[in-house]
């Protein structure tokens, strides 16, 4: 069997897994941090959970004021759905609890589920017919709020919307926090308070 150093030295090396492999242990990983919003802005991250053994599904999300104060979380149990399904949800839970608490002024909308953020951003219309209820309703609320910004993160950035869409597994019926947040979150929201940086390996 060839000794590192030696496969190392071997020169057809593209489509060998182990180059493959050391290339990706020396990728540097890309840092992560959660950013507050400006002043007058309220953001919500939102995000959604998918148990493949079971199906079953839930979400969650957070809404935080520009000094990163805990304003609202909710969590729920959705039954079964994928977890493209449960992700629209909870961004379509998140937008009616922050249009119920009168917090239309600028909303900042963030996940860690690209595509939707993408299919928000510009609006586009999707196939499947599952999918495209959920939009609709979320189309419909959009035009309340004065400005909107959707925006992408990875979900080490996204951990307190992670943290309250595990937690809706375990509920019986939905639940929504106000002011004090869960101590299950406590620690995380502080952490990105402080702007923790969070490494993220690339290729995840």
């Amino acid at each position: 069997m060839l000794g590192i150093i030696n496969i190392l030295r071997c020169q057809k090396l593209t489509h060998n897994p182990v180059s493959q492999f050391i290339r990706y242990l020396h990728k540097e990983p890309i840092k992560v941090t959660w950013e507050k919003p400006v002043i007058g802005c309220t953001k919500l991250n939102f995000d959604g959970s998918c148990k493949w053994e079971s199906g079953k599904a839930s979400i969650g999300g957070v809404v935080r004021n520009h000094n990163a104060e805990f304003m609202l979380g909710y969590a729920e149990s959705i039954g079964e759905a994928n977890s493209t399904i449960a992700e629209i949800i909870a961004l379509r839970r998140g937008l009616e609890l922050v249009l119920e608490n009168g917090w239309n002024n600028n909303i900042w909308l963030e996940g860690d589920y690209k595509t939707l953020v993408e299919i928000i951003e510009q609006k586009r219309q999707v196939r499947c017919m599952e999918m495209r209820e959920h939009i609709s309703q979320i189309y419909s609320i959009l035009p309340w709020f004065n400005n909107i910004f959707a925006s992408h993160i990875y979900r080490e950035g996204n951990r307190v919307a992670d943290k309250f869409a595990k937690m809706g597994h375990h509920l019986h019926e939905p639940r929504i926090w106000r002011n004090v947040p869960p101590y299950e979150v406590s620690a995380i929201m502080k952490e990105e308070a402080q702007g923790k940086i969070v490494l993220r390996n690339k290729g995840l």
